[in-house]
């Protein structure tokens, strides 16, 4: 273990964290209130400021609102309100702390939502946060594993990996000699985010009847949802643990082995990967074979995870990637996932699957099916809109010129025009593509990721599409059509009675002719509904010459 006199975490290069000790729902509502009050009025006197520039300053309204700044004046930090709008958006994030930090960082993704500007600088947010020291650390672990640390670890670095909003994480070596790393939860992390996303649901919803055309409501929701999972480290575990068995017959692709009997709530041990980033330092030094090797490897990875899985790395860049000796690749800090349900992600394979195949008209429709219901949203102009943008794309995909994961992202932000929106799964998904895209091309410079993806959706079609695949999906359903079959005589039946009852009731005249042909009608679309064209033949002759005796009958 490090002895006492190793450096202390405030003289490692990182701040030294300051721990919260009283932290209420009513207290935190001001502080939040404050600070959101301070950017509706930075706001506002960075509106006047734009239309003074423009010279439009000498309006009524606007003279009005310069004479109600000018009495908030005295109340407000003057350092921040001279900031243009986007700057003051950041500093206020950062002075809420870590729940409103990590909110910023998803917020910067959300170009669909937000303008350019705003996400711009949002994604300038620390990441290099202040970090616990490194008594305070051990306190932490021996707390949550309720264990002495020497009956666990014979060493870890005081000095931290990296320090992000929720935790931090230190190399260390077992007992039994395996190098990991360890990511700590950060002392009263988790009940600030409980918090907090009180609060943002609470703001969120009282946003939405003013700004319901940014789904401020939805947003939040979604945010609280990933950053509540994202303080509990087990889940954590369970993600790397799920990874590792969707990937457990491609060895080339890998994920941190969990050490459970080390892991709990609050602190995670994982197998430490040695590697190099695949950044520009280290291209150079990869050869032309391990490079495509990488960028294969890496296309397929998140093809599958996304198409063939539904179950994929929501926070990926390019410091959560990993290239060892062989090229094989690695994929760390699994906090963040998405998913995708069978159906969407059904619908969202046709829909990349069509994009990599040049079929622009039907990646347009297939990107609308996705699209969440909304009041005014125009789907007809959209699918124009896509289609055309898709068509130009086609034209030059290649990174430099238009790259896939880059029209795909401007095709969802365009979806603001026509009120349309999307699933935030669907804005981490893009981002899991960009990252990917991104490193290719460094390895690979104008790298064409259409032709490169295409094989490896291609592959997820013909495994779909396999016989055996189709046998076992029938089996599953199988009880279910079996319990149909038995049950529909008798729902038929009973049916066909109610309908008799009711026709024989109604008056005679010009339009009780139609009734053969109504319950005609009725039986067959029975039919169809019950044995959806597959039942065997016998019971859909049965049906037929049910409806031809009705329709005799008088």
């Amino acid at each position: 273990m490090p002895k006492k006199n190793q450096p202390d975490t405030a003289d490692t290069g990182f701040e030294l964290y300051q721990e919260r000790h009283h932290y209420g729902l009513i207290s935190r509502f001001f502080a939040t209130f404050g600070q959101l009050l301070g950017l509706l009025i930075g706001g506002a006197v960075a509106f006047v400021r734009q239309k003074k520039e423009v010279h439009e300053e000498g309006r009524f309204w606007i003279v009005v609102l310069r004479i109600g700044l000018f009495f908030t004046r005295p109340f407000i930090d003057k350092k921040i309100i001279a900031q243009p709008f986007p700057i003051q958006f950041r500093m206020r994030l950062e002075r809420l702390g870590s729940t409103y930090i990590k909110l910023g960082q998803i917020l910067s993704l959300r170009e669909d939502l937000l303008p350019k500007p705003i996400t711009d600088e949002l994604k300038r947010l620390l990441d290099q946060l202040p970090a616990v020291s490194y008594e305070r650390l051990k306190e932490i672990v021996e707390a949550d594993l309720q264990r002495p640390l020497a009956t666990m670890f014979v060493w870890i670095d005081p000095t931290p990996l990296g320090s992000a909003s929720l935790a931090q994480t230190h190399r260390a070596r077992l007992i039994t000699k395996e190098k990991v790393v360890i990511k700590v939860l950060k002392p009263g992390v988790r009940r600030s985010v409980e918090i907090d996303t009180q609060l943002l649901r609470f703001f969120g919803r009282f946003l939405q009847i003013f700004l319901a055309r940014y789904q401020p409501a939805r947003v939040v929701n979604e945010f609280s949802a990933y950053t509540l999972r994202e303080v509990d480290l087990r889940f954590e575990a369970e993600n790397a643990e799920t990874f590792a068995a969707n990937f457990k017959d491609e060895p080339t692709i890998r994920f941190p082995k969990i050490y459970r009997q080390y892991s709990n709530q609050e602190v995670l041990c994982m197998e430490y990967f040695k590697g190099i980033k695949p950044d520009a330092k280290s291209a150079p030094r990869m050869t032309e074979e391990q490079k495509r090797k990488v960028i294969d490897l890496g296309i397929s990875a998140i093809v599958n995870m996304i198409f063939r899985d539904g179950f994929f790395h929501a926070d990926l860049h390019p410091g959560n990637l990993i290239v060892f000796k062989d090229a094989s690749v690695g994929f760390i800090d699994l906090g963040m996932v998405g998913r995708f349900d069978a159906d969407m992600r059904k619908r969202m394979f046709y829909y990349f699957y069509s994009l990599v195949m040049g079929d622009a008209s039907n990646a347009a429709r297939h990107l609308s099916t996705l699209a969440l219901p909304g009041k005014g949203m125009d789907i007809e102009g959209f699918r124009r809109a896509a289609a055309g943008l898709y068509d130009r794309w086609l034209r030059t995909p290649n990174f430099n010129e238009f790259s896939l994961a880059q029209v795909i992202l401007q095709s969802i932000l365009m979806a603001g025009r026509f009120r349309i929106h999307y699933p935030g799964e669907i804005i981490l998904m893009v981002k899991a593509l960009v990252t990917v895209e991104g490193v290719g091309n460094l390895l690979e410079p104008g790298i064409n990721i259409m032709a490169a993806a295409r094989k490896h959706v291609q592959r997820i079609l013909f495994n779909q599409l396999n016989p055996i695949a189709v046998a076992k999906d029938m089996v599953l359903v199988f009880p279910e059509m079996v319990d149909l079959i038995k049950k529909s005589p008798a729902i038929l039946s009973e049916g066909l009675q109610v309908l008799e009852n009711t026709v024989k009731k109604s008056p005679s005249g010009p339009l009780s002719g139609l009734r053969a042909t109504f319950l005609a009608g009725f039986c067959l679309l029975a039919g169809t509904i019950i044995l959806g064209f597959k039942g065997p033949w016998p019971v859909s002759a049965v049906l037929f010459l049910l409806a031809a005796i009705l329709a005799t009958r008088k």
